[in-house]
């Protein structure tokens, strides 16, 4: 007879590891995370992935590989830095994103930042006693007004207390979307660190989504990190003189593709405060943009894989394409009709008997 007494919490369910899909998911945007800070991660980074993905090691074993890695290394140059920040950091993001703890607070979103970059940053997990600015391209120059030094602490805690009250019942979803691009652009806007603000943002804000029941193990953030912090900065920037005013129009087009499926164009040039022309006559050195006017196409990840694919075969459908690549079939759908309007490449005859053509050398 079953002891009435029993602890009813025997029975619950612990968390089971992440799946392949998952742990690819979890990869592929904590690599593309790193575009936000021009950061590229090294080939042993991206093999040791690999083995975590199919399992070979735990996520946790990468991360040890990682930091053993370069531990082994000395009299490192300053763009190799740069390499073991993308690495390491990665590896961490790829973890937090793998586990589905999470609690809504201040102090789980100063614990990411501290996680990301500890011996990395010497103020990982510190609030900033400085102010700040920072030319952003999408700006011509410009900088957001940040939070200031003396109140991160209050604003913080109050832009967490009023989202926690906050009651998304008889919302549609169109006005769920445009309340989640306001808080996620406040919370960003805050930049309560000195660096790794929209990593830190990023990570918390996918885990946050998650609590919230939504599904957000798609690539979009693997493949438009850069616009993803454009798209912050548009919604923070008022210049009331040359006639721009804050929007949360393009964050929220990045969240309805990635929480909606929907299929909106997301294009770095057209969150540019002046004409395309000025496009040209801009030459920060700080501008890793996805899709600059007049230079050679740049291909993400996942795009390239495609395209080497498709060289192969050309008859490849997009079930086929999703199997071969580990990612699901919305995903390659959507990088398929991005890649179509980009002009690389274009599907000629029917779904069935057709093929695609490769427009780019």
């Amino acid at each position: 007879m079953k002891d009435i007494k029993q602890d009813p919490f025997d029975e619950y369910i612990k968390n089971l590891p992440p799946t392949k899909q998952e742990l690819g998911y979890a990869w592929s945007t904590a690599i593309g995370l790193q575009d936000v800070d021009d950061l590229k991660p090294s080939e042993y980074l991206y093999e040791t992935a690999k083995k975590s993905i199919n399992g070979d090691i735990s996520i946790d074993q990468a991360g040890e590989l990682i930091d053993s890695y370069y531990e082994n290394k000395s009299d490192r140059l300053e763009s190799e830095a740069r390499t073991e920040e993308a690495d390491k950091v990665s590896a961490r993001i790829a973890k937090l994103l793998s586990d589905k703890s999470f609690t809504f607070s201040p102090a789980q979103y100063v614990a990411i930042h501290k996680e990301l970059f500890k011996g990395i940053y010497s103020h990982a997990g510190k609030l900033r006693s400085y102010n700040i600015s920072k030319k952003e391209w999408v700006l011509d120059g410009d900088s957001v007004q940040y939070g200031g030094a003396l109140d991160l602490r209050e604003t913080l805690e109050y832009d967490f207390s009023v989202e926690r009250n906050f009651s998304f019942n008889g919302l549609t979803m169109d006005e769920t979307i445009h309340h989640l691009a306001l808080f996620v652009s406040r919370l960003w806007q805050i930049h309560v660190f000195g660096e790794g603000n929209t990593r830190t943002t990023a990570v918390f804000f996918i885990k946050y989504l998650r609590m919230l029941g939504f599904d957000v193990d798609n690539d979009l953030f693997a493949d438009n990190s850069w616009y993803f912090r454009n798209a912050l900065v548009r919604a923070n920037y008022n210049n009331i003189r040359k006639g721009v005013y804050e929007t949360t129009e393009f964050i929220e087009k990045f969240l309805k593709n990635l929480l909606l499926d929907d299929t909106n164009e997301l294009q770095n040039r057209e969150m540019h405060i002046k004409a395309i022309s000025v496009l040209e006559e801009c030459n920060y050195t700080s501008d890793p943009i996805n899709d600059p006017i007049n230079d050679p196409i740049k291909l993400s990840e996942r795009e390239r894989t495609i395209v080497n694919l498709l060289r192969k075969e050309p008859t490849l459908t997009r079930v086929e394409m999703a199997e071969k690549i580990g990612c699901s079939d919305s995903t390659v759908k959507r990088t398929l009709q991005a890649m179509t309007q980009n002009d690389i490449i274009k599907r000629v005859g029917s779904n069935k008997k057709g093929q695609w053509v490769i427009l780019i050398k």
